[in-house]
């Protein structure tokens, strides 16, 4: 644990964009084998959006980790945060709770209030319009929901107390979950159910991006199933029912094109668009 911890506490940017290649390019080809649904799409073209609204979730983030930073040693200063109040434990059980309130607030809290709060739907909404959904759709969001999701972040590191290392150890984590349970995998049922009682497997989130409530409000969690278990969000849906996408944007011109999903948060909401 120690060495992770060392690890992590100085963990070079190049490190974290390789691990999000590999992970992209690892599942990529797990579901190019092995894939859950056998879209007929033009995969590339379905990418390149997605990989666009990722670079930009990366150079938002980038520019503004500062803060993230700042928050993190500040809390670390002056003994403020959940952790810090906590008295002494294992190292292993430390970072643990760390990860599990910076999952609630940074993960689990802002995507449901993403759903509950009309003008944050409006941005979020982006991610639902992906109508096959793959690992590349893991950080498909909008460059407003970038700045949402990163705010919710720093005032997680902030009621946590997390200090830098737990920080990145976290985003790691979330980010290779998020790739994993988007991926169009197929794996066994009984082996996803088993995932499903301890991380968000790939057959539990899917039923998020079904296109109808009450499917679309189920399932926030992203790194821990706990979250939607603890408070009443869990669902589950037959693989064979789920249709993805969302009943508002039903057409290619809305979904399937770039210049269209960067303008979707400004456009007048459709009348069938939920609140």
């Amino acid at each position: 644990m120690n060495d992770i911890v060392s690890y992590f506490s100085t963990i070079p940017s190049a490190h974290r964009s390789l691990i999000l290649v590999s992970g992209i390019t690892i599942f990529w080809l797990i579901e190019n084998a092995f894939p859950l649904f056998n879209f007929t799409y033009k995969k590339w073209h379905h990418a390149s959006i997605n990989i666009f609204l990722t670079l930009t979730t990366i150079i938002i983030n980038f520019f503004l980790a500062f803060i993230l930073l700042q928050t993190a040693d500040w809390t670390i200063a002056n003994h403020f945060g959940i952790l810090q109040w906590l008295p002494q434990m294992p190292l292993w059980l430390y970072a643990l709770i760390g990860l599990l309130l910076l999952d609630l607030i940074g993960a689990y809290l802002v995507h449901l209030v993403e759903h509950k709060t009309k003008f944050l739907w409006r941005f979020h909404l982006i991610h639902h319009t992906d109508t096959w959904i793959d690992t590349t759709s893991a950080n498909r969001h909008h460059p407003g929901e970038s700045v949402i999701r990163f705010t919710f972040t720093t005032l997680g590191v902030l009621l946590v107390g997390s200090p830098m290392w737990m920080v990145f150890l976290y985003q790691t984590l979330s980010v290779v979950a998020t790739q994993f349970n988007h991926a169009n995998i197929s794996i066994p049922k009984k082996l996803d159910t088993i995932l499903s009682y301890f991380i968000v497997s790939p057959d539990m989130h899917k039923v998020h991006h079904h296109h109808v409530l009450p499917y679309t409000d189920s399932n926030y969690g992203n790194i821990f199933s706990v979250w939607d278990r603890l408070f009443g969000t869990y669902m589950t849906l037959p693989k064979e029912e789920i249709i993805y996408g969302i009943d508002t944007h039903p057409q290619p011109e809305e979904h399937n094109n770039l210049k269209n999903l960067l303008k979707i948060p400004f456009q007048k909401p459709h009348k069938t668009e939920k609140s």
